[in-house]
């Protein structure tokens, strides 16, 4: 029996889309109501959850589409997955909720069985967690992390905070309030926050208005695809970008305390890094004192064949911190350098420490994934996926530039000639029943669920071969 039919015996065998335009009325009705109370400008339609089934999204319309976004990449396991939904109904979940526990001061005393579900599905070489309540906020955490130890190393580990320290802290000034970078990438996403926006390089909506760090952005190195035929060029792609990194870490006017990459830029348009580059990276981060990040939020849980897309690259020694939210349901950063734990208690501390609900979630998500395989089906049913898109490409390859994902499970994705051309077939692939999310100008990405199927796969296939043929 596949894991789609063992999970959802009555998930629908296809998309049906009764309505001429989408949002249909309902959703519009619903949405205008909504509207007067929330922002639901961005909202695709109204969705019926209760409705959704595995790898299937309904909206209160009664249009019942194949989900290839899956709330922009965070649900592992389809709609109402029966093991999450028990795990929902347990005991150590009614406590979280109910009692939710202040965890820095207050922790439960099922927080370290509960953690150590986590751990048991932290990266390689990673053996310690903090927890957090997003993909931002897991990556602001982390900033504070790196800059703590960075700072405690030039300072030493054990040493008393200066009184000049502790008066200028109070003042914003230096050397309470030091100067510090974290280099990013241009076209990176890692979050909407303050620190987290400083980081961030994809569109201007994301962070205009609100101050920014100045903080370096070096360049994510652009690759020509398929990778086999152009080797050597992405390979000289790689060392100009390296260059800059390390002219960036050795010039900028404050000193570059933390380096933080996506190993698959999502938001900002699909972009790979390859394991050259990532590990060229953990030398120059050795080479200049420099913490390594790695941003894990869209990539993490399985959706590239591994539980870590970094793996892939199999990085040595193992980065500093890896953040994580989306498909994990929780949200944080790994670590195993103990010198990243504060030298003293309330430096890295908030009301909640994390969200012990979500941690107990993410910790079934993971035991589901290796209990039922769903790494190797992810590889598997990528690579269907992927042969079937190279098909369409041969037909098509005006409507499918750069298709990318190769080899990394089911994260695909591929450009069209132009965003308008982009758009119109992702409201004709809602139209032929399939919701499929875009990044970039000109990029659309594939983000189902664990669960997906070469059945899936060709219902997909189908509906987009109609939709592209309509551009």
């Amino acid at each position: 029996m596949s894991v789609a039919a063992k999970y959802y015996p009555s998930e629908p065998a296809s998309p049906s889309v009764v309505t001429t335009s989408i949002p249909g009325p309902k959703s519009q009705e619903e949405l205008a109501k909504l509207g007067k109370v929330f922002d639901a400008r961005p909202a695709y339609f109204m969705t019926d959850y209760e409705k959704s089934v595995g790898n299937y999204i309904v909206d209160a319309d009664g249009n019942t589409y194949l989900d290839l976004y899956a709330q922009i990449a965070s649900i592992a396991l389809g709609y109402n997955n029966p093991a999450l939904i028990k795990a929902a109904q347990s005991p150590e979940m009614v406590r979280a909720l109910v009692d939710r526990p202040a965890l820095g001061n207050f922790p439960s005393k099922d927080l370290a069985p509960i953690l150590e579900k986590i751990l048991k599905f932290a990266p390689k070489g990673q053996d310690h967690v903090w927890s957090g309540l997003s993909g931002a906020d897991a990556n602001e955490l982390a900033f504070k992390a790196a800059f703590i130890y960075y700072r405690s190393k030039q300072r030493g580990y054990d040493t008393e905070f200066s009184t000049e320290e502790n008066q200028s802290v109070m003042k914003n000034a230096e050397p309470g309030s030091p100067h510090l970078a974290v280099l990013s990438f241009k076209k990176a996403f890692h979050g909407r926050l303050f620190a987290s926006g400083s980081v961030t390089c994809s569109k201007p909506i994301h962070k205009l208005d609100f101050p920014a760090f100045q903080w370096p952005h070096a360049e994510y190195p652009s690759y020509k695809f398929p990778l086999t035929e152009n080797e050597e060029a992405n390979r000289a792609e790689d060392d100009r970008c390296l260059k800059i990194v390390e002219d960036l870490i050795t010039s900028w006017s404050i000193p570059v305390a933390a380096l933080i990459i996506e190993p698959i830029q999502s938001e900002g348009g699909d972009n790979h890094a390859s394991k050259y580059f990532l590990q060229s990276l953990r030398d120059l981060t050795l080479k200049h004192g420099v913490v390594y990040i790695v941003d894990e939020v869209q990539t993490g849980v399985g959706a590239t064949g591994k539980f870590w897309c970094h793996e892939w690259a199999d990085i040595q020694p193992p980065v500093d911190l890896v953040t994580f939210s989306k498909k994990f349901q929780s949200a944080g950063y790994f670590f195993h350098d103990p010198k990243f734990i504060p030298n003293k208690p309330y430096r890295q501390f908030n009301t909640w420490c994390g969200e012990p609900a979500r941690m107990i979630i993410a910790g079934a998500i993971g035991q589901e994934i290796v209990d039922n395989k769903l790494l190797e089906q992810c590889s598997r049913v990528g690579d269907y996926l992927f042969s079937k898109l190279e098909a369409l490409q041969s037909k098509y390859p005006e409507k499918f530039q750069r298709l990318r994902g190769q080899n990394r499970g089911t994260f695909i994705a591929w450009d069209l000639p132009s965003a308008a051309e982009r758009d119109a077939l992702l409201k004709s692939l809602k139209l032929h029943g399939c919701n499929v999310g875009g990044c970039a100008e000109l990029s659309v990405r594939l983000r189902p669920s664990l669960t997906f199927e070469e059945k899936h796969a060709d219902i997909f296939v189908d509906a987009l071969s109609k939709a592209v043929s309509e551009l």
